[in-house]
């Protein structure tokens, strides 16, 4: 898995968790991370192994493993964020969605799910608005530009036509 990898919006449609593991593969490698912890690619090998197969919730330790081990990787680090997203740990995820963006700050991708994030998980449509517009300014030619301009008018619908709630009297 890679930034390219889709989208905290909904799960893949050709991933369903618990989806099989080559789990030989997956022993191989957790062999490799046992005799040296500090194996920055089988670590990030074996993340991307789990996460493809839908087992966000194992992947995230070991993605974390693998970023401690390569704080600079700005894919590896939206990676585990999107794995916290849809392992249901929306705060953690923008979090780490942050340290991406201090990788770099018009990371496209990071800024699409941190998008997917505010919006979805956090109910925060005007922060999820900025998270796409900065993502828009920053990456004129973002390959999925349009799905991102499809969000922003859905968003921005949803927001003018949601009634604000009558405050109710005590008295």
């Amino acid at each position: 898995t890679d930034a390219t990898a889709p989208s905290p919006a909904s799960v893949p449609s050709s991933v369903q968790p618990g989806a099989l593991v080559d789990e030989r593969q997956a022993q191989a490698l957790r062999t490799i991370l046992a005799q040296d912890p500090r194996n920055a690619r089988a670590a990030k090998q074996l993340g991307n192994l789990l996460y493809d197969a839908g087992r966000y919730a194992e992947a995230v330790p070991v993605y974390k493993q693998a970023f401690a081990l390569d704080p600079s990787d700005v894919n590896l680090s939206t990676d585990l964020g999107t794995a916290l997203w849809y392992a249901g740990r929306p705060d953690e995820a923008l979090a780490q969605y942050e340290k991406s963006l201090t990788i770099d700050p018009s990371h496209g991708h990071t800024l699409f799910n941190k998008g997917i994030v505010l919006n979805d998980g956090k109910l925060d449509a005007p922060q999820a608005l900025q998270a796409w517009e900065r993502l828009l300014a920053t990456n004129p030619n973002y390959p999925e530009r349009a799905k991102v301009e499809q969000l922003m008018e859905q968003t921005r619908q949803r927001m003018t036509s949601t009634p604000v709630a009558p405050v109710r009297s005590t008295r």
